[in-house]
């Protein structure tokens, strides 16, 4: 299977390449440009389409809906080597993986309109919460499912699955506000937890994240910060997108089974998104200080204060990924370490995070 994983990144990366060639062409034709955000977001406008996010939904989407019609239609025979043995997983699979692709495309449609037409936060937040609990209610895709039976049912572990689903796609939401920002670091969590799902066997899970790492990488090399500044961004229609595939596939991801010991590795997802959510955090007390809500946008992410501090856009993104991937390296380890290993990475994790908090909001810290 290794060497499909690695065909899919490369085939995604070339069709995603090309595809958001044929987006900015077409957001450059009818000027589908950068436009204001909801009321009361600061936003800098630029001259540059924001359909990326077509390329990258359906970069990751149509595979993943071609491949569960072969599954269906195809006889195992006529399969693959490769794909044969897994062939009736997939297909015990489908409902469960047409709710997360309809998902994506509830969320993949709001972005659209939004990139168009601002919805405002709220709006954005229900379909987020509705993308969140369909496939948990509907399927148990859920997180500590081991709780069920110490709370009297499936509530508890619901309402975390789909708050961390929520936070993660806004966290990402949020890191789409530099160029190669959003791709740069989701193109690093995506890898790292490709690793993870690979480690423990998780073809399924592995085949989308490969889809999505080739997506992230082909689209980057567009988006990615250059003179006179990215050609294109991927917008709402992208970023929604992205942040919802991370969360949902981390929560398929199996970590920790009951009695296997190792429960730490838990804490892997939040090893590898401890940036985002850094941003997530710092970014929303900032605005609340400053009596604003905390879903309206502004230039006061941790890249805009990076930059603040004089960094070029390039430094910045390498710096931010950078620190995603110091963060994100330890976490894949997790689930595979004794306690005082994971213990050390745990502990790594937070210094990272306590050393840069310290950098930016420390008395006399400040440019």
């Amino acid at each position: 299977m290794l060497p499909l994983i690695g065909a899919l990144v490369l085939a995604s990366l070339g069709a995603s390449a090309a595809l958001t060639l044929a987006a900015r062409t077409l957001g450059r034709r009818l000027l589908l440009l950068d436009s204001p955000g909801a009321p009361g977001h600061a936003k800098v406008l630029r001259g540059v389409p924001n359909t990326g996010g077509i390329a990258i939904f359906w970069t990751v989407a149509l595979p993943i809906a071609l491949g569960l019609a072969l599954a269906r239609l195809v006889p195992d025979a006529a399969l693959p080597d490769a794909l044969r043995p897994h062939a009736p997983g997939l297909r015990e699979q489908t409902p469960m993986a047409l709710c997360v692709l309809l998902s994506m495309l509830l969320l993949h449609l709001t972005g659209l309109i939004d990139d168009r037409r601002p919805l405002g936060p709220l709006i954005k937040l229900g379909v987020m919460v509705l993308a969140a609990a369909a496939p948990a209610v509907l399927f148990d895709v859920r997180l500590l499912e081991l709780l069920d039976a110490r709370v009297g049912g499936p509530w508890l572990s619901i309402a975390l699955t789909v708050a961390w689903i929520v936070l993660v796609t806004n966290a990402m939401n949020f890191m789409d506000n530099m160029d190669g920002l959003a791709a740069g670091v989701g193109l690093v969590a995506s890898g790292l937890f490709l690793a993870a799902a690979l480690v423990n066997g998780q073809w399924f899970v592995a085949m989308t994240l490969a889809l999505l790492t080739g997506a992230l990488g082909g689209f980057l090399v567009f988006n990615a910060p250059r003179r006179g500044g990215a050609t294109i961004f991927m917008g709402d229609a992208g970023s929604l997108v992205v942040g919802y595939l991370l969360a949902i596939l981390t929560v398929r991801t199996t970590y920790y089974q009951t009695g296997s010991g190792g429960w730490y590795a838990l804490f892997m997802p939040l090893s590898v998104l401890a940036v985002p959510m850094y941003d997530l955090v710092t970014v929303s007390v900032i605005r609340i200080a400053s009596g604003r809500s905390p879903l309206v946008g502004d230039q006061r992410h941790f890249s805009h204060r990076l930059r603040a501090r004089g960094l070029s856009t390039g430094a910045t993104l390498v710096i931010i990924a950078g620190l995603a991937g110091v963060t994100g390296i330890g976490g894949v380890l997790l689930g595979q370490v004794g306690p005082w290993q994971a213990a050390l990475i745990g502990l790594q994790t937070v210094l990272a995070l306590l050393v840069l908090a310290l950098f930016e909001f420390a008395p006399g810290s400040r440019p």
